[in-house]
């Protein structure tokens, strides 16, 4: 039986995958608005289905992380963490709603270079609100399982 001070692998190992998995997935969509500053209506659909990949990705990752896992272990090894996960839960309706107001935005009837831009200016909000969210995490983590992951400043 694994003592409950040692860290798991295992979890840690799949914490840094999401991670990298959701960091791929926004820099595809950042590489998606660098294309052109004048966008086409190809640009626009390639750039929609970009969003919607890292929705559905993300939607499935918040939904892991609510159901259990390396935050939850996390607490059950340092309650006193608990306020922080909490918190950490409870930005994921708002991420994801953020991410649902850029998609939109693209949608738009009244698409062109203006609503191009103000997609783009969405999105790097998000990017830096995800990352934050992301070092909130990778901190209760390193925390909880007192494990260096290298993430955290």
């Amino acid at each position: 039986m694994a003592s409950i001070d040692r860290s798991d692998p295992v979890i840690l190992g799949h914490v840094l995958a999401e991670h990298r998995d959701l960091f791929k997935l926004m820099t595809t969509v950042r590489a998606a608005f660098a294309t052109t500053a004048i966008p086409t209506p190809a640009h626009r659909d390639s750039l929609i289905a970009a969003l919607r990949d890292l929705r559905t990705h993300l939607a499935a990752h918040f939904v892991q992380e609510e159901r259990g896992g390396f935050l939850e272990e996390s607490v059950a090894r340092m309650p006193r963490l608990s306020k922080r996960v909490r918190a950490i839960l409870d930005q994921h309706p708002d991420l994801l709603a953020e991410l649902d107001r850029t998609i939109e935005g693209l949608q738009s009837a009244s698409f062109g270079p203006a609503a191009w831009a103000r997609a783009d200016h969405a999105f790097g909000a998000f990017t830096e609100h995800m990352t934050a969210h992301e070092r909130s995490e990778n901190s209760v983590v390193q925390e909880g399982y007192n494990e260096d992951l290298g993430l955290v400043e």
